[in-house]
């Protein structure tokens, strides 16, 4: 009996096949895992920055640092400048601002260690959610009592579902608070 070339490809390429896209879909699984379950991970950056102080006893607004978060899919991480906006005339002296004022001087870009991340294969736009009414507690926490800044939920999409299945226990500051949309397509592109 003579083998043919589909005997070939069923009994030897499918299942290896089969194989190395399972393995890839494990692998995913568990190398995003630090991303999804981040509850608690709070770095130390390269500048101690306190949203406690900030935020909270100083009162500026999270769009004053985070320019984007109103007009596309990232919020921003602050650039120096905007700091030194501030920083320029206000605790010149103070050791953490005299780093700050290195950075802004060398034209360095400050290397900020990231705290909260979606995982890479799936699509987040701030902008939509900002300019919904969502504020920023909702998914961040409450930031002005965060001396250190860290993640405090989870982004999984079992989180994210849960405010677009029923966002009336997520954002009861909303009135007439709507549904978000749940088909796979609104976040996996």
């Amino acid at each position: 009996m003579k083998k043919t070339i589909l005997d070939y490809t069923l009994k030897i390429r499918l299942p290896i096949t089969l194989f190395v896209v399972a393995l890839a879909f494990v692998a995913t699984f568990y190398i995003s895992r630090a991303e999804r379950d981040g509850i608690g991970y709070a770095p130390e950056q390269p500048i101690k920055f306190s949203h406690e102080l900030h935020t909270g006893k100083m009162d500026i607004d999270c769009q004053y640092c985070h320019t984007g978060v109103t007009k596309g899919r990232n919020a921003l991480v602050p650039s120096v400048n905007i700091c030194m906006n501030c920083h320029s005339v206000a605790r010149k002296d103070k050791p953490e601002i005299v780093k700050l004022r290195d950075y802004y001087k060398s034209g360095e870009v400050l290397p900020w260690k990231r705290v909260h991340k979606v995982p890479e294969y799936a699509y987040f736009n701030h902008s939509v959610h900002v300019n919904y009414g969502i504020r920023c507690e909702s998914c961040h926490g409450d930031v002005r009592k965060f001396e250190r800044i860290e993640q405090v939920k989870s982004f999984t999409m079992t989180g994210c579902l849960d405010c677009h299945r029923h966002p009336e226990d997520q954002l009861s500051y909303i009135k007439n608070v709507k549904k978000g949309p749940e088909n796979c397509w609104t976040c996996h592109r």
